[in-house]
């Protein structure tokens, strides 16, 4: 490439470049939109992560060419290079609109020495630099997914620049470029489809550029053949030879693309193409009018649109449509020049001709006369054709500025042309700095487009703005009222205003204009797939209401009925059925959506979450496990499975829990409960001073987290810091007043080691307050009065609390020693009550709380405390609001099995039905 473009100066490469930067500078400034959130933002084969194969594998969005919902529109390569800026930069949207920029430079180099294969020096820069500015361009350019016209144009030049080369000395055959030429056809298509067309103008310039014929000549030897007058000459049979085996080629390379797209064409609705479905003339007027329209829009590009989808351009569905005029005009005009450039010989004609394949062959493919596309108008399918058309206008003002009497005004006004366009394309670029911006040009150009008060009502929504996308929503409802998806985005943004009763009513219009059944015929092919979110969206509407949970399943069951193959009607349903309580049904639906996609994590991360709600923690691990193999980087598969490991008790699996948590923190450094878990862990491992470290940083993110208050001063009293425990307890109670465990622990730590009877007995009488049958806070208060020496007082709350507990051991010798005590009241030495049932009368001012002694006694108010502990990390797993339920009837056991596994995977699962929800 370089050697064939060894003519093209290095001043005018340069001046090219300049040109093209002082048009696209502010391209830089520019965000992901419209079309580049599916292609760059939401495809995941942009991710290092994703093997390289699935390039090759699925279609430009990241989708699965075998799945019905995919466009078949398939460009690996253009994808390979979103894949490189992805990996330098990941998301920063400059490298993406950097690199387009450098690729439409390069386009425009390439053009000119196309350009000076039939026009003079001056003529070839004044096409380039027409080609450079032109504000059509503006789509293709600081569009993102425009890359594939950029990347398909420079190898599709290069392709004919090489085929040029293939005419040797005396009218031989050189084979390498034209092996050259087929390789790079190949890497144009796999850029872009249109790329196969760089064959036909190849055929063409054979035919009337290097052979040198014309239409006449050629139909006078073919009948002088035919008449049995003649033989076809050698020359003739070399360039038959070389076009046969360009078609070979060719039909090769469809034959390899009908296989991709296995022998299926893409599913569009009548809101993509309305002419596309319409009938006889309407379909055929509207397809031919649409090219005089995209003629317009090269020649006068002042009302440019980014989608014009829709009601934009309403159909031609009479003869009698002043419409047709324009038609008519257009193919005079167009079969005009093609008789010239035909007919007559000379370079004026063969510069005709191949700016005329130039602008008609690469149109072809999405012209829809030969098979329909997903738009009306497109102007970034415009990018190629626009460099014939650039080359028309250089040779036409060539002719101009030769006559003497028009040079000066040629000048001006070539001058007036480039600088306008020049400054359109630099305003045109602001409107692709967001999609507010960008949709909201396109309002100005189109108003008869739902689909842009759509989209206008999208990025609004993302805003948060909900009240003035809503106005935008329904506006599209009233341009297009039978459009299903404005109405599903109208219920969607009163649900999200919390008007669940009007969110309900736009879904059901949105319902009602769903196709009915018709026996026989497949739901697939007159259903966009997006259409069948109506149910999905109603149903997750509904299921608030635990009464019409029935219900909310039949809708799931009715959209899967319409489509045996949606993924999202049966990930939904399973959520709906564990709610249900029917973990069984639940797997039965994510085993089918898993048969349907195996790499999607979040479906292994719901089945583990159902693994928990079937109390088989070791298949859940391994559900987790394969969520993290697909995606690493999983946030909740991360959390949950690190604590499944912790709560196994294993200690094996502690040091990999560990690491989980430790990037989930990363992932997640405002999480508070990534720091507290990580604590817990340190705890168990008695790993005390981190244990502390990361209690404390989950504190200060969030000062009121109950379980880390809590843990940290239970710490402290474990590590004979009971005065650093008092603090933190303060704070605890401060929030959470009711707190029975953290009022347990602080009367325990006021009465041993700040001797402060007072202050100890106001905890455990606060406790009573809040539940008079806690038998731990009625025991301490019982020794509160004995160490106050009211030991009638004492002696009756024994008894009140042997009678809550008959039997605890403990209260029973505690009630033998106070009445033992008061039968010997003449005695001395004042005895002490032994508070933890097992202290001798020796262990004098020493209450059951001691830290020390928490593994003696089962059922000590210690031991309950621990299991404060333990509960705090079972409700961690699922419960965001980080409060740790007090059941101080329940054992270890009832709290994992009730708390820990049912109410978890309840919790978890509303948290990922709002992730998917989103439309």
């Amino acid at each position: 490439l370089i050697e064939k473009m060894a003519d093209v100066s290095l001043k005018e490469a340069a001046l090219i470049v300049g040109v093209v930067a002082a048009c696209y500078w502010n391209s830089l400034f520019c965000g992901f939109v419209f079309d580049d959130v599916s292609a760059i933002l939401d495809n995941k084969d942009l991710h290092p992560s994703t093997p390289l194969k699935n390039l090759f594998q699925n279609d430009f969005w990241g989708t699965p060419m075998s799945e019905e919902r995919s466009h078949k529109s398939y460009r690996p390569l253009t994808v390979l290079t979103f894949r490189l800026n992805y990996l330098f930069s990941e998301l920063n949207a400059v490298s993406y609109h950097f690199l387009n920029l450098v690729f439409h430079g390069v386009v425009c180099i390439v053009f000119l020495k196309v350009c000076k294969l039939f026009l003079d020096n001056r003529s070839s820069l004044v096409a380039s630099l027409l080609f450079a500015v032109h504000p059509i361009h503006t789509e293709a350019v600081t569009g993102v997914v425009g890359r594939a016209e950029l990347l398909s144009s420079i190898f599709f030049l290069a392709a004919f620049l090489s085929y040029t080369k293939s005419k040797g000395p005396d009218n031989t055959i050189v084979w390498t470029p034209i092996a050259v030429t087929v390789f790079l056809v190949a890497v144009a298509t796999l850029c872009k489809e249109q790329g196969i067309t760089v064959v036909g103008i190849c055929c063409v310039y054979e035919v009337f550029i290097a052979q040198g014929y014309t239409l006449p000549v050629l139909l006078d030897t073919a009948v002088q053949i035919l008449r049995g007058k003649g033989s076809i000459p050698f020359s003739m049979l070399q360039t038959l030879l070389k076009l046969i085996v360009l078609m070979f080629s060719t039909l090769l390379l469809v034959v390899i693309r009908v296989q991709v797209i296995q022998s299926q064409l893409p599913v569009f609705t009548r809101f993509d193409n309305p002419a596309a479905v319409s009938p006889s003339p309407a379909r055929q007027l509207t397809f031919n009018y649409l090219l005089p329209v995209n003629a317009w829009l090269l020649l006068n590009p002042s009302e440019l649109c980014c989608d014009w989808t829709m009601g934009t351009i309403p159909l031609v569905e009479s003869l009698l449509d002043i419409r047709n005029v324009a038609t008519l005009t257009f193919f005079c005009f167009l079969g005009a020049l093609i008789v010239f450039s035909l007919r007559y010989p000379g370079d004026s004609s063969k510069t005709v001709l191949m700016a005329l394949c130039l602008l008609v062959l690469p149109f072809i493919p999405a012209s829809n006369l030969f098979f329909p596309v997903g738009f009306v108008v497109a102007e970034r399918v415009l990018y190629v054709p626009s460099m014939g058309f650039c080359i028309l206008v250089a040779h036409g003002w060539k002719k101009l500025s030769n006559k003497s009497v028009l040079r000066k005004i040629s000048w001006v006004c070539l001058a007036a042309v480039l600088f306008t366009h020049a400054l359109k394309t630099l305003h045109r670029n602001w409107d692709w700095e967001s999609e507010y911006t960008l949709f909201m040009s396109a309002l100005k150009v189109n108003k008869n487009n739902a689909k842009l008060w759509n989209n206008v009502g999208h990025a609004l929504e993302n805003e948060k703005n909900f009240e003035r996308a809503l106005q935008f929503f329904i506006q599209a409802t009233q341009v297009q009222p039978d459009d299903i998806g404005a109405h599903m985005n109208v219920g969607r943004t009163y649900k999200n205003l919390n008007k669940t009763k009007e969110a309900e009513e736009s879904y059901m219009i949105a319902k009602s204009l769903m196709p009915q059944i018709i026996p026989g015929k497949k739901y697939a092919a007159r259903v966009a797939p997006n259409h069948l979110n109506v149910y999905i969206n109603l149903a997750n509407l509904i299921r608030a209401n635990e009464s019409r949970l029935e219900e909310a399943d039949q809708l799931y069951r009715q959209a899967i009925s319409m489509r045996p193959d949606f993924k999202q009607a049966y990930i939904s349903r399973g959520e709906l059925l564990l709610k249900m309580n029917k973990p069984l049904k639940a797997k039965e639906a994510y085993l089918r959506a898993l048969e349907l996609d195996r790499t999607n994590a979040d479906l292994w991360y719901n089945l583990a979450i159902v693994y928990i709600e079937l109390k088989d923690p070791t298949e859940a691990l391994k559900n987790f496990n394969r969520a993290l193999e697909l995606n690493p980087t999983h946030k909740l598969a991360l959390f949950n499975s690190a604590l499944l490991m912790q709560e196994s008790g294993d200690a094996r699996l502690r040091p990999e829990a560990k690491q989980r948590l430790l990037h989930y923190v990363k992932e997640e450094p405002q999480d508070a409960n990534g720091y507290f878990n990580l604590g817990m862990l340190a705890m168990d491992d008695k790993k005390d001073v981190e244990a502390e470290t990361w209690m404390k940083k989950a504190i200060r993110l969030q000062p009121n987290f109950r379980s880390a208050l809590f843990n940290l001063a239970l710490l402290y009293s474990q590590t004979a810091k009971e005065l650093m425990a008092l603090p933190v307890l303060e704070d605890l109670l401060r929030y959470y007043p009711d707190h029975t465990k953290g009022l347990i622990l602080k009367g325990d730590i006021l009465m041993n080691q700040k001797k402060d009877i007072v202050g100890a007995k106001m905890c455990f009488e606060k406790i009573l307050e809040l539940d008079p049958n806690n038998v731990q806070g009625k025991h301490n208060l019982c020794v509160v009065y004995f160490e106050e020496r009211d030991l009638i007082k004492a002696e009756k709350c024994l008894v009140e609390t042997l009678a809550l507990a008959p039997h605890e051991e403990y209260i029973q010798r505690h009630l033998n020693i106070v009445r033992s005590k008061i039968a010997s009241l003449g005695a001395t030495e004042q005895l002490s009550l032994p508070a933890d049932g097992t202290a001798t009368p020796a262990e004098k001012k020493k209450s059951f709380q001691n830290s020390k002694e928490v593994k003696t006694e089962q059922k000590n108010t210690q031991t309950t405390i621990d299991n404060n502990k333990g509960h705090s990390k079972n409700k961690k797993r699922t419960e965001k609001n980080n409060m740790d339920k007090e059941t101080p009837k329940k054992s270890t056991k009832e709290i994992k099995d009730i708390e820990k596994k049912r109410v978890a995977a309840l919790k978890r699962l509303e948290e990922i039905e709002r992730i998917l929800n989103g439309e």
